[in-house]
């Protein structure tokens, strides 16, 4: 379904995605993993079009990403819930959901409440917090609020960048809980996660960037039984060996 060849993407200064190759099926969940600075939230602004310096191909069911503009992406189905959250503070909850319709194909007032109900019944917590301000959510409810964004567009590729970061244990179940539900339904999904724990039961394949190159491919499962996984990223940057592997 996505297809990433040769990417390679950085910000006026050099590289910081180097020749990235990921292949990713339809309804499949991965994982990028790797250090702070690997280039791992690089590698979500390209694909999704919001990084000017990058190259390379990125194909979604036969149309280059690539040549299009970030909100043809999102109407073409790719779709970032960006780290940060990202939230106008002073709007309400469903101000700031009704964003996320902007380039739902097909857009009207049916579609559009459709799409409202489909996110409330997925977060009941932003249904009874519709009409409230979102600067005084608390920060896992604007999480909450952030990934009902981008589900409001109906994605077919959800990009998740760091969606558990500085959540306390209850919310970051009950978020996980919501986005098990999206991939049991068949949404494919990119996470970005430095929870290893979270991450590698979430997935069926994990990407591992080292200093921007892909350094390691594998099956998550396989992945999380290895003995050095504590010590994964320090051992990978040692060895200095970019893996080729693209699936």
């Amino acid at each position: 379904m996505l297809e990433i060849s040769d990417l390679c993407a950085g910000y006026g200064h050099g590289p910081v995605v180097q020749r990235v190759n990921i292949l990713i099926a339809r309804g499949e969940a991965i994982a990028l993993l790797g250090p702070n600075g690997a280039g791992k939230s690089t590698l979500l602004a390209a694909l999704s079009g919001t990084l000017r310096e990058r190259s390379g191909r990125v194909m979604m069911d036969g149309e280059d990403l690539m040549k299009m503009q970030t909100h043809d992406i999102v109407g073409h189905g790719l779709v970032q819930a960006p780290e940060g959250r990202r939230m106008f503070a002073s709007m309400s909850v469903e101000d700031n959901l009704r964003l996320g319709t902007v380039r739902l194909v097909g857009r009207n007032a049916q579609t559009v409440q459709e799409r409202f109900d489909y996110v409330y019944k997925l977060f009941p917590r932003l249904a009874e917090r519709r009409t409230q301000l979102t600067g005084t959510l608390s920060g896992g409810e604007q999480q909450m609020v952030a990934i009902g964004r981008a589900l409001m567009s109906s994605p077919r590729v959800l990009l998740l960048d760091e969606p558990f970061l500085g959540l306390a244990p209850m919310v970051v179940e009950e978020i996980r809980r919501t986005l098990n539900l999206l991939r049991e339904a068949g949404l494919t999904m990119v996470l970005v996660e430095q929870k290893l724990h979270i991450a590698l039961p979430f997935t069926s394949r994990a990407y591992v960037l080292i200093k921007g190159h892909v350094a390691l491919v594998e099956a998550s499962a396989t992945l999380a039984a290895r003995p050095d996984l504590s010590q994964l990223y320090f051992d990978l940057a040692q060895s200095g060996i970019p893996s080729k592997a693209t699936s």
